[in-house]
């Protein structure tokens, strides 16, 4: 009889202070135009607000299973963690873990500024669990969790919709014709993170994919590690672009199609998520929101998404939420 009891998990964090001058100015050397360093659309991939502190501690206050939590990153250490000794004290299974570590027999590809090239490697982490789980540093816990939550009986839970593929539902093939007739090419060559998953669906020979939204991701090394021994031109794929690609797909999403195909896995149609993105709503709606979460028990996940472009009031207000909310 399989028991979750013995089983050891650890959590694997991607972050990146993009407010770091050193950062912008390694950025700088790779960006076709470096004026746009600036803008809106990078600043809100790459800046921070100290989310990840809450991010962590909520995994300590709802994960109690968790062994060790890694936070990836390219020689930066999150604000909370700078104090050593605090830090040792407070947060003895919280470690830091540098590009360079994972990247290593892939340093061409390095520095790199690209989440998904990043995700490809987490595999790579030295004394990482088989069983792990993924989250970036806006996602949080927000109720008791157990293993099950994430591995049934050492199978991972996957939350998400069976959904066509863009070309065959009817209203994508009117937007793709749409864009293609105003010379917005572009728009449609863009990376996106649905596009990601279908790109790897399709790969793997699926007719339509399992779609994901933004919660906690459960993992398995040896997933990873047996398909890209088969398939490294894949791996090189999504690792060898600096910036975000067209032709790369969504690392979780391979994991789980994979995971599919070996029937070793759970499929929970409830995402069990809060999900903010717009911080331009009332802020009545935003309290209520939070507030609305705070009672759902069947709610285990919340994703802040570019918290950095929440206007300052509703930014204290959230900010003063997560620090009573995680203590």
């Amino acid at each position: 009889m399989y028991s979750s009891k013995d089983m050891v998990v650890d959590a694997v964090i991607t972050w990146v202070d993009g407010n770091d001058p050193a950062h912008k100015v390694k950025m700088e050397d790779y960006l076709e135009n470096k004026k746009s360093i600036n803008s809106k659309s990078i600043r809100m991939r790459y800046d921070q607000v100290n989310e990840i502190e809450f991010a962590v501690k909520s995994i300590l206050q709802y994960a109690k299973f968790v062994r060790n939590i890694f936070i990836i990153t390219d020689n930066q250490t999150p604000e909370f963690l700078k104090d050593k000794d605090k830090a040792k004290r407070e947060y003895p299974t919280v470690s830091i873990v540098d590009h360079k570590m994972i990247f290593e027999g892939y340093s061409q590809y390095l520095p790199t500024f690209n989440c998904l090239s990043i995700e490809s490697l987490l595999y790579k982490i030295p004394n990482l669990s088989e069983h792990f789980l993924y989250l970036n540093d806006d996602f949080f816990l927000i109720n008791e969790t157990t293993i099950d939550d994430f591995f049934y009986q050492g199978k991972p839970v996957i939350r998400g919709f069976w959904t066509p593929f863009y070309e065959n539902i009817w209203y994508k093939k009117v937007q793709s014709g749409f864009y293609n007739f105003i010379r917005k090419e572009d728009k449609i060559k863009k990376w996106g993170f649905k596009k990601g998953q279908q790109t790897i669906a399709k790969t793997l020979g699926f007719k339509k994919y399992l779609r994901l939204d933004h919660t906690i991701a459960p993992l398995k090394k040896s997933t990873y590690d047996n398909f890209y021994k088969k398939c490294p031109e894949l791996l090189d794929v999504n690792i060898k672009h600096k910036f975000r690609h067209p032709e790369q797909y969504t690392n979780q999403s391979l994991a789980n199609h994979l995971e599919i195909q070996k029937n070793n896995y759970i499929l929970k149609e409830d995402y069990q998520l809060v999900y903010f993105q717009n911080y331009n709503k009332p802020f009545w709606w935003l309290k209520y929101k939070l507030k609305k979460a705070e009672k759902d028990k069947n709610k285990l996940f919340l994703c802040l998404q570019s918290l950095d472009q929440c206007p300052e009031e509703k930014l204290r207000y959230i900010k003063n939420w997560l620090s009573t909310k995680y203590v």
